[in-house]
């Protein structure tokens, strides 16, 4: 399955790189999250996981921080180069393989919207864990699972929500057709997941997009800020 994702990401990268950019999930609600989390970065080592085309990792550079990006995708870390330039140490990784990278390497790992598409969480979070230093911290979004058991479009009755189980979304990326599957947990199995790693919850939040998108992106804002998408944990490693 993660080749096939490898293969879909190569495939629109350019596209994706562009709707990333400034759209209201990923520019006004999904990155502003994730760096109002992790607070004043300036001079901690940072691992951003799945960091696609570099936009939180250009984020957390012009923060202070010192940052490594790692990604399945060559195509998308070809378009996180142009955004970084050298300042941002860039690697092509798979989640479901090690690490490259030794023990309590890092300060923090950022893992934006990466761990829904891995069915079994606990090799990748004790791989997050390893490269961790102690009272290090893992900043996570995932899909939220209410949202994804509500609205997304399915065949037959609708999934049970106690029951993990995997899902395909189609859409369009700026003129390109994306499909892309993920595997939804209820929030009980995700924090499962977390503790049996060796990770103290610090932290779940269920953020509301910035104001500045009212007016950018009428309608839709509303149906954000009042519903969310996606869910956000500050885990700290033991």
């Amino acid at each position: 399955m993660m080749g096939a994702m490898t293969a879909a990401y190569d495939e629109f990268a350019e596209a994706y790189t562009a709707e990333n950019a400034d759209s209201l999930m990923n520019a006004y609600y999904e990155r502003p999250a994730a760096l109002a989390l992790a607070g004043d970065v300036a001079g901690r080592r940072i691992l951003d996981v799945g960091c696609g085309s570099g936009p939180l990792s250009a984020a957390l550079r012009d923060q202070g921080a010192v940052v490594t990006g790692i990604d399945q995708s060559a195509g998308m870390l070809a378009q996180a180069r142009r955004l970084v330039g050298e300042d941002v140490d860039l690697r092509v990784a798979d989640l479901a393989e090690p690490l490259p990278f030794g023990d309590a390497e890092f300060d923090d790992v950022m893992a934006s919207l990466v761990l829904h598409y891995l069915r079994d969480w606990a090799p990748t979070l004790a791989e997050l864990r390893r490269v961790l230093k102690p009272g290090g911290r893992l900043i996570a979004s995932v899909n939220h699972p209410m949202m994804v058991n509500v609205t997304h479009r399915h065949e037959g009755p609708r999934p049970d929500y106690f029951e993990p189980y995997t899902w395909t979304d189609e859409f369009e990326l700026h003129g390109r057709k994306a499909r892309m599957t993920f595997w939804n947990k209820p929030l009980h199995a995700m924090t499962d997941a977390f503790t049996a790693a060796g990770f103290r919850i610090a932290a779940i939040s269920e953020p509301h997009p910035v104001p500045a998108a009212r007016e950018l992106f009428p309608g839709d804002f509303e149906l954000l800020d009042t519903f969310p998408s996606f869910l956000f944990f500050v885990l700290e490693a033991g």
